[in-house]
């Protein structure tokens, strides 16, 4: 019996262990992340490099969503999800990312396609679509017990406050961010680049990818919310 109690005690030791070790590695990664984007905002890149990394970048979605899709499908089991999740996290992470770094540092000298909407209503835009996406952070925090930028995979599934009004707050919060700052650059391109190339690939990543990732480590209860909740355009929940 006490050897039974002991070895209960030793693997709940372990999986702690393990998860701490998992945290740790992420935050880690993330901080690596950061310090990379940081020092990518001071290069000066050729012109046709820029082009490959904004456009090849936020485009490698597509392919990691589709890869991602068929290692969950060869083994759609709960374990094989979460370490799939890591994978395409961390892929789409470091890859989206040093796109949009580079939209940024350099969308003041792509062609001059300028917007005629004064600049402060574009910085409002900015104000309120970057409050949202923090909203939908909080809200995926405190609901669902998870963080984005594979910081931490969701243990619940969020179903309340803005993800009762959408499957993906964060998702459309963050286009409709994306679409302010073009609006604040005054810069049509910058607009074009979010809504020809940022949402389509953002999107099936989601559909292809994340929905199917949701529905193996949360079954029935994800397909219910999957079933009443709209994807993407919010709707007022059904009571």
């Amino acid at each position: 019996m006490e050897s039974a109690i002991s070895n209960e005690f030793n693997g709940e030791g372990v999986f702690a262990m393990k998860h701490f070790l998992d945290r740790f590695l992420r935050v880690v990664f993330l901080v690596l992340t950061l310090y990379f984007w940081l020092w990518l905002l001071d290069q000066r890149l050729s012109t046709i490099v820029d082009i490959a990394v904004i456009v090849g970048g936020i485009l490698s979605m597509i392919p990691i969503g589709w890869f991602g899709r068929k290692f969950l499908d060869k083994e759609p089991t709960p374990d094989r999800a979460a370490r799939g999740n890591a994978f395409v996290h961390f892929a789409v992470v470091i890859l989206i990312g040093v796109s949009i770094v580079r939209a940024l540092n350099t969308h003041q000298d792509w062609p001059d396609w300028s917007l005629p909407v004064p600049t402060e209503i574009g910085l409002l835009s900015v104000f309120v679509t970057g409050s949202a996406s923090l909203l939908a952070v909080a809200n995926l925090a405190l609901k669902g017990l998870g963080a984005p930028f594979a910081i931490s995979l969701s243990r619940k599934l969020a179903v309340d406050w803005m993800y009762a009004w959408t499957r993906n707050p964060m998702v459309l919060a963050t286009l409709a961010f994306g679409v302010s700052l073009g609006i604040w650059f005054q810069s049509t391109l910058f607009v074009l680049w979010v809504l020809v190339l940022f949402a389509p690939s953002l999107l099936f990543l989601v559909r292809v990818y994340e929905e199917r990732e949701l529905e193996i480590r949360f079954g029935a209860v994800y397909l219910e919310y999957k079933s009443r909740t709209p994807f993407l355009f919010p709707r007022k929940p059904k009571s």
